[in-house]
C-alpha cells in the first residue's frame, strides 16, 4: 500500500538526521494521510480517497471534488 495522497500526490520525504557530532543517518517523513469518503453533488457519487490533511482543507475550501479538480486541472492532465 503506497503512502501517496490521491489528489496532491504527496509522498514520503527522505533526508538526513544530523547528530551533534555531524553523523548523518537517513530518515523518512511520512505524509499525514487519512482515508475519507468524498461525496460529489455534481456527479452524485461517493468516492473513497486517501487524502493528506492539506488536501482535505483544500477540498473544504473549494466546496466539492468537481470544483477542486476544475481549479487544479493542471495536476491531472
Amino acid at each position: 500500500m503506497a503512502r501517496v495522497c490521491d489528489l496532491t500526490g504527496k509522498r514520503r520525504q527522505v533526508g538526513h538526521k544530523v547528530s551533534h557530532s555531524n553523523i548523518k543517518t537517513k530518515k523518512q517523513s511520512q505524509p499525514n494521510l487519512k482515508s475519507k469518503k468524498v461525496y460529489d453533488p455534481i456527479t452524485g457519487q461517493t468516492i473513497r480517497l486517501k487524502l493528506s490533511t492539506k488536501a482535505m482543507k483544500s477540498l473544504d475550501k473549494a466546496g466539492s471534488l468537481s470544483q477542486y479538480l476544475r481549479k487544479n486541472a493542471k495536476f491531472f492532465i
